[in-house]
């Protein structure tokens, strides 16, 4: 078992309005382009964490082709790792074989980067499996089952990047040539280039 959880949980406060709710090229919003394009690549079980605007992304969710799970982070100012915590919670069972984490602020990454990364895992089992173009990677990123526990155990404040330095040498950066898995939006200029 393999599930997506999806972290929508931040202020977006250099944004200055929800980015889960801004809408791609295509005319989606963020948060249904990317449950839609993890469903297609045949994640099944997704969950989105949200935060202050729960509802809003309740709502546009309910009209999301695909059906997601979403949990409430009653408190994503302790950062984002305490999002991750709260989908972990939502999804892992002793079954769970690993997640599949990603941004909402990164839309635009392609069905096939999602299933390279996915095959790549299940070839390998790496500890954290992550698409790469060069030097520069991103999302979504696979934890497997073998370092749950240390996701769980980090410090709030550092994050999930503490568990990626500690497997630097085994993680498995997956080579793409989707330049959507990097644009990554977080300012309205950026949002401007994106549109």
């Amino acid at each position: 078992m393999l599930p997506g959880i999806v972290l929508a949980a931040g202020d977006s406060k250099r944004m200055g309005s929800p980015k889960a709710l801004l809408t791609t090229p295509d005319g989606r919003p963020f948060v249904t382009r990317i449950v839609e394009t993890l469903h297609e690549a045949g994640i099944v079980e997704l969950v989105v964490v949200t935060g202050r605007d729960h509802d809003a992304l309740v709502d546009v969710l309910s009209r999301a082709r695909v059906k997601a799970s979403i949990v409430r982070n009653n408190d994503p100012s302790r950062g984002q790792l305490s999002s991750l915590w709260a989908g972990m919670d939502a999804v892992v069972t002793p079954d769970t074989e690993g997640i599949l984490v990603t941004l909402v602020d990164v839309p635009m990454v392609a069905v096939s980067t999602v299933t390279r990364v996915v095959t790549a895992w299940q070839r390998t089992h790496a500890p954290i499996v992550r698409p790469a173009i060069g030097d520069r990677h991103s999302h979504p990123v696979i934890f497997d089952r073998s370092v749950l526990d240390s996701l769980r155990g980090a410090p709030i404040d550092a994050g999930a990047k503490t568990v990626v330095r500690a497997h630097e040498r085994d993680l498995l950066n997956v080579p793409v040539d989707d330049e959507g898995c990097l644009v990554d939006v977080d300012t309205p200029e950026e949002y401007r280039r994106l549109r």
